[in-house]
Order: structure tokens, then C-alpha cells, then sequence
């Protein structure tokens, strides 16, 4: 089955969270980026909203782009993937840690921006 025509919204919304998430990050330390509550809501926020598209994405969609997180594999907590650190920041937000999520942002998110260009270059 191939992916639904809704796909490439939901990608191009993932693309732009991914942007805006790593720009929160960006030149920053994490011990300002700890002092600066403003960004760090701002950096929640794009991350939920990176998984919120995430999980929009059809599952035919999730299985053409294998590169993509889109659930955590077995073993590990659901923070380490699109989908369940989404869940977990607007269901369980007394369990979030800023350092991770800094972590996140600057470790992870521009691999998967790049990943992510690729996918929309193919799709347009």
C-alpha cells in the first residue's frame, strides 16, 4: 500500500519542528539553555509538535522511510522516539527532563533534519 497523500504535509510540518527545535539549541549552552525557562517551553512545544506530525504520517508512510524514529525499539523507554516523546511531553510532563530534551535537540535533531530534507525533496 502505498503512502497516503497526506504524507508529505505531515513531513514537511516534521521538517519545519525539526528546524525551529534545533534553532531553539543553537549556540547555546546547555547550562543557559537550563536557566532560560522561555526556551525551554520553546523547545517542548516544537517537540510535541514534531511528534504530533510524526504520528499523523500513515503507517505505509512510516514504512517507506525506515530512517525516521518513528517508535522506539524494543527495550527502550518511548522518549527516544518521535512518537512516544510527544506522548510523553503533553501527557506526562511532570517526567520531562530539560538536559534530554536539550540533548535531543542538539544531538539527534539535525540528523533527522537531514533526513528529513531528503525525504521532502523526494515527495514534492
Amino acid at each position: 500500500m502505498p503512502p497516503d497523500s497526506r504524507d508529505a504535509a505531515h513531513l514537511w510540518d516534521m521538517l519545519s519542528a525539526a528546524r525551529e527545535a534545533h534553532g531553539v539549541v543553537k549556540d547555546i549552552s546547555l547550562e543557559a539553555f537550563m536557566a532560560d525557562r522561555l526556551r525551554l517551553r520553546a523547545l517542548e512545544r516544537t517537540l510535541e509538535l514534531l511528534g504530533e506530525a510524526a504520528r499523523r504520517v500513515s503507517l505505509p508512510g512510516r514504512a517507506s522511510y525506515s530512517e525516521i524514529p518513528w517508535r522506539p525499539p524494543r527495550g527502550l523507554p518511548s522518549g527516544r522516539a518521535l512518537i512516544g516523546q510527544r506522548n510523553l511531553l503533553a501527557h506526562e510532563y511532570g517526567r520531562i527532563n530539560p538536559a534530554l530534551l536539550y540533548q535531543a535537540a542538539s544531538d539527534n535533531v539535525p540528523s533527522l533534519i537531514i533526513a528529513l530534507e531528503r525525504i521532502v525533496g523526494t515527495t514534492e
